[in-house]
């Protein structure tokens, strides 16, 4: 027992041989491709050339890039699924409206071996991922997971799942490392926030922003407050007078007004109408059906209107439920996300229970209330969760769909001209095309008592045919100031505008930046610099060996 006790009292346990380095500007950490684990008294710590925070599709192409550069890296997620929203639910990541020819690297090659698992079961897909056209290139939630752990296994990436950050220590205008609501503490020389929300960038007091610019400041025709949505004649107040729940606020706001609120969020569900593999929808628990007292009355004026989902056929014969962007009402909780960028733990936890019983009412009400059209309400007696996606879950999606939380201010920002006008970059590390895409930012119930929804971005000014217009992602939209940290690179909530951010918001263009962030952030292990003093000449060299397209 007193040796067992004298082994438990032992500061730390090396696991690899470790060779400190001092990195100018940057924290003392081990040196190419070592790992060090210390197992105290007081916690767990662990050191690693890169640590990347998030492991959305952005954060697994980071981390892959960068482990396969030849460095030690951690992966750290919240959740307990690494993958993001296309383990989550995005059954199609929104390619067919870019130009997949300037996809290349770690996004096509997921691609391709989403088509080898399908091959290899003998299914054939309505789609070749050589053939780069607009066709939806879809798999099942499962398929996808599968495809993204199969990456990091093979690149060697030590993944933390249910690691949610809690403190940042930082030094000299770096960090030298996280800490988690476990315990555990992650050092670091270069630091990755892939996360959706920012956590990372912002514990580390990097500037950002929440909300929406106005028109007049950087000139964008398409920013603050729009109104392209028609009103809607449902009226939207009780008898009170009072707002209908769903209803954001009474106020309109002036076009182009800036202001605090961001598009809404959702859940992208997975669903079913093979009674062989489908589980019922049912209420949740506290359901009320006066919740959604603004879908009967809109049914009233608009019976033909169908299922208020987007629904994209994906393999297994299965379906894709999303917020339509271009409908009146939806799956997406208009309104009720606003503080969630900044919120805490608790409050946060609440917010994304209001979306899943949204959700789930919304669903089990388009099924059984009265109000509902009959041909609505049998089609979705047929349908339900798929029963072969999201067990641990309860069939129901473990993602929520966060569109936009954070932007960074950074060293360089990009607006509406960067996607529209100016499109070429001297550091290009990618090419975005999505077109500029908001979904509403809030409901409002207008003064002749009805309702519109305020916020929506499609013009058609932004699309060329079926896709968005090309153009370079600048590699400093990615970096914080010099002033405020050397060390971190963020290639989700990178530097940019709301309406700027409206194009970069797809997984395609964010596997995009992660892969090039990971492949930076060795390079600057590599050559003992800052991530602002990486040479971009020789990025571009090692992004184009790995098959990044940079130009158009």
């Amino acid at each position: 027992m007193k040796d067992q006790n004298k082994k438990s009292r032992r500061h730390f346990i090396r696991t690899a041989a470790v060779a400190a380095t001092v990195v100018p500007g940057l924290c003392a950490v081990p040196g190419a491709g070592a790992t060090a684990f210390f197992l105290e008294l007081t916690g767990w710590q662990a050191a690693f050339d890169i640590v990347v925070y998030g492991a959305t599709p952005a954060g697994i192409t980071a981390a892959v890039a960068a482990a396969r550069e030849g460095r030690s890296v951690a992966l750290i997620e919240p959740l307990a699924i690494a993958g993001g929203m296309m383990s989550g639910g995005l059954a199609f990541s929104d390619s067919n409206q870019m130009f997949r020819s300037m996809l290349g690297g770690l996004f096509e090659e997921f691609h391709q071996r989403v088509e080898k698992v399908y091959a290899d079961r003998g299914i054939v897909l309505n789609y070749r991922v050589q053939e780069k056209d607009t066709r939806h290139w879809t798999y099942e939630p499962h398929v996808a997971e599968l495809v993204f752990n199969g990456l990091l296994k093979e690149a060697g990436v030590q993944v933390f799942l249910n690691e949610t950050l809690t403190t940042v220590t930082t030094r000299r205008k770096a960090i030298e490392q996280l800490k988690t609501t476990s315990g555990k503490s992650y050092k670091g020389t270069v630091f990755i926030d892939a996360s959706y929300e920012g956590d990372l960038m912002a514990a580390a007091k990097v500037s950002y922003r929440v909300g929406r610019e106005s028109r007049e400041e950087f000139g964008e025709s398409l920013a603050g407050a729009a109104y392209p949505k028609q009103a809607v004649a449902a009226m939207a107040l009780n008898a009170q007078q009072k707002p209908l729940p769903l209803i954001s606020g009474t106020t309109l706001p002036a076009a182009g007004a800036g202001d605090h609120r961001i598009m809404t969020y959702s859940f992208r569900l997975c669903l079913s109408e093979d009674p062989a593999n489908s589980v019922p929808f049912t209420a949740p628990e506290g359901y009320d059906a006066d919740r959604y007292e603004l879908f009967r009355r809109y049914y009233r004026i608009a019976p033909e209107s169908g299922i208020p989902l987007d629904l994209y056929p994906i393999p297994g014969n299965k379906l894709d439920g999303n917020n339509g962007i271009g409908r009146q009402l939806s799956s997406g909780l208009v309104g009720e996300n606003w503080d969630y960028p900044d919120a805490g733990p608790q409050r946060r936890k609440e917010i994304w229970k209001q979306h899943v019983t949204y959700t789930q009412g919304l669903l089990y009400f388009l099924m059984t209330d009265p109000a509902v059209p009959e041909a609505v309400r049998m089609r979705m007696k047929k349908m339900g969760y798929a029963k072969d996606e999201f067990a641990l879950y309860d069939h129901f999606p473990p993602v929520l769909y966060v569109r936009e939380a954070r932007r960074m201010e950074g060293a360089y920002f990009l607006t509406q001209k960067d996607i529209l006008e100016n499109k070429e970059k001297p550091d290009p590390i990618g090419v975005g095309s999505f077109p500029i895409d908001s979904h509403d930012c809030q409901r409002i119930a207008t003064p002749g008592g009805g309702f519109i929804n305020e916020g929506t971005i499609f013009p058609a000014e932004t699309r060329v045919g079926a896709r968005g217009i090309a153009y370079q992602i600048p590699y400093r939209c990615m970096l914080p100031k010099a002033e405020e940290c050397t060390n971190l690179l963020v290639p989700v909530c990178a530097s940019s505008s709301h309406v700027a951010f409206s194009s970069l918001r797809v997984e395609p263009a964010w596997m995009v930046m992660g892969e090039s962030a990971g492949i930076a952030a060795a390079v600057a292990v590599e050559n003992r610099v800052t991530v602002q003093k990486v040479d971009t000449t020789q990025l571009a060299t090692r992004l184009k060996a790995k098959g990044q397209v940079l130009h158009f």
